[in-house]
């Protein structure tokens, strides 16, 4: 199963649709506070709330509480703009994280040092685009790390 991990996500139906894309896909979703919203119907709606609740969702107080959880996945990849490395060149396996920042900040540094040697980018498109919506670097990644770990 391949874990998908949001840092401090601030739109609720980008974290609603990428709970879609987990309960779909099968993979487990884990969600580090604070948030920038409530999990609740009105906000989660639109995006996926009736897949919600077959979603398989870990929420953890903040980043420590996370590194501190036995059931967080061992090996993380951090999408980030800011890896050489694409997702094309890593190796996936079985039971990997995929963390992703948020929507307005990415990831912090500490994050970024925890995880210097894990860091991988989606390649950039057509004008050097710089970045992608959550949910789809979200459901570009997933699909990615299951194809390797399906084949």
């Amino acid at each position: 199963m391949i874990e998908v991990i949001l840092f401090q996500p601030e739109i609720p139906q980008n974290t609603g649709n990428v709970g879609r894309l987990c309960s779909f896909a099968g993979c487990r979703l884990h969600l580090i506070h604070p948030l920038g919203f409530e999990i609740n119907d009105k906000n989660l709606r639109r995006a996926g709330m009736d897949y919600w609740k077959k979603l398989d969702v870990l929420e953890h107080k903040d980043w420590e509480s996370f590194l501190s959880c036995p059931n967080r996945p061992k090996n993380i990849h951090l999408f980030t703009t800011h890896a050489k490395k694409t997702l094309w060149e890593c190796k996936f396996e079985r039971d990997d994280g995929l963390l992703f920042g948020n929507e307005g900040h990415g990831s912090p540094d500490f994050v970024h040092k925890w995880l210097k040697d894990n860091r991988v980018c989606i390649p950039k498109g057509k004008d050097g685009l710089r970045s992608l919506n959550l949910a789809v670097s979200v459901g570009i990644g997933v699909y990615e790390a299951i194809r390797q770990t399906s084949l």
